[in-house]
């Protein structure tokens, strides 16, 4: 076996390791979501994050891989060939199953985020119904405009964000598109389901409803905080040459950096708010430097890493309170926030923070104008095709249980089990 055999079959082992760390995050998504609601509906939420791996994953291939990763959609979409993975390689020489996987459990990710700020009350059969949309066209269609070929990520001259910008989109691992997208699409579908009964009194004022075990929510966070270092690095795509290497520790300074930074911003930022640090929003802090340092996490230095991570956390609390006590928005989780906000604020700030192109490094804003359009465009069309899907299912067939199931638990109704005997 020669030199350049060897770092082919080293890139496709730490290509499907990284698949394998990023499928361990939809655990750690079960544990957390679970962890901060009420244990009469433990079972149906468990439930819920099996079906986004499995209607994703079988979804995703025959169809969704296509719309990806596919050519003749002129920019907007690509065209699938239906199970058929021919059209498209990862490069010229990783093989394309493994790809597969790797996007897979990407695309199950982007699903999953939306469960959360949905706890409680969704029917399990309509859950089923926007999980296959999500899968299907949803998230392959922002996928294919920035990692697919699409007219967001095109760096030939004649591509309009380099007529435009000078600069093409970029988002590393997943910021805009994966994470604020499910963070739209999670937002919109937790206006289009509205509050769990006593969330808001006759007066208007939000009222706390605590989930039921801190330490498993605690547990989905170290999980998925470990699984975010296939995330991150995974996306890479090689481990072999020393470019690589480089590229992959860099990444999982970065990544690690962010996050430990937004959990420290959050708990003092809570702690001068509330006079007491708050463990559970520490927790969603540590998740927000993870999310805000995806998108970057390749072009900006430790340092910018740090400012990241800190931005995500002194926001994020903010953020969750805007949402649950201005506008009324029942999220359990902070998904609208975690995801949504801080994948936003990512994007924004790799424009900022790039050592290459960023704005303090004196490259000018052509890069952040372009940061700029494509969260814009990314975030609108979550927003519009999650206003058509779950508004649509709200008048054709209902979202939310019944209110005797509600209060009662979904388990028992929904299942016929609960988790807890």
């Amino acid at each position: 076996m020669n030199t350049q055999e060897i770092g082919l079959s080293l890139d496709t082992v730490w290509m499907l390791l990284a698949a394998m760390l990023v499928f361990f995050m939809q655990p750690g998504f079960a544990l957390c979501e679970a962890g901060f609601t009420r244990s009469k509906n433990t079972a149906n939420i468990l439930f819920k994050n099996f079906v986004d791996f499995m209607f994703g994953s079988l979804l995703f291939w025959f169809v969704g891989f296509g719309f990806m990763f596919g050519s003749g959609g002129q920019g907007f979409i690509g065209m699938p060939n239906f199970g058929g993975l021919n059209f498209y390689s990862a490069s010229s020489t990783l093989p394309v199953e493994g790809f597969l996987i790797f996007e897979t459990v990407f695309c199950a990710t982007s699903a999953t985020i939306v469960s959360g700020a949905m706890a409680e009350r969704t029917k399990f059969s309509m859950y089923c119904v926007y999980s296959i949309f999500i899968s299907l066209i949803i998230y392959p269609v922002s996928g294919h405009w920035t990692w697919g070929g699409g007219w967001l990520c095109n760096d030939e001259a004649s591509g309009f964000m380099m007529r435009t910008f000078g600069a093409v989109f970029h988002d590393f691992a997943g910021s805009a598109v994966v994470h604020s997208v499910g963070g739209i699409l999670a937002f919109v579908g937790a206006i289009a389901l509205g509050p769990r009964i006593g969330k808001y009194g006759k007066d208007g004022k939000s009222r706390a409803i605590p989930g039921h075990n801190l330490l498993v929510a605690a547990l989905g966070v170290f999980v998925l905080w470990f699984g975010w270092f296939g995330f991150n690095p995974g996306s890479q795509l090689a481990a072999s040459g020393a470019v690589n290497r480089t590229a992959i520790s860099h990444v999982f300074l970065t990544t690690n950096l962010a996050a430990v930074t937004g959990g420290v911003a959050t708990m003092f930022v809570t702690w001068m708010k509330y006079g007491k640090p708050s463990f559970s929003l520490m927790l969603n802090g540590v998740l927000a430097g993870l999310v805000g340092i995806t998108a970057g996490c390749d072009m900006v230095s430790p340092a910018g890493a740090v400012v990241i991570g800190l931005v995500c956390g002194v926001v994020l609390p903010f953020s969750i309170e805007f949402i649950d006590q201005k506008l009324h928005v029942d999220d359990p989780v902070g998904a609208s926030s975690v995801h949504g906000v801080c994948g936003i604020i990512g994007t924004l700030m790799t424009g900022l923070l790039s050592l290459d192109e960023g704005l303090f490094y004196g490259h000018g804003a052509g890069f952040l104008g372009a940061q700029a359009l494509g969260i814009i465009c990314i975030d609108l069309w979550a927003a519009a095709a999650g206003c058509v899907l779950f508004f649509g299912i709200k008048k054709i067939k209902g979202l939310r249980v019944d209110r005797r199931i509600e209060e009662e638990g979904l388990d028992i109704y929904e299942h016929g089990e609960s988790c807890y005997n």
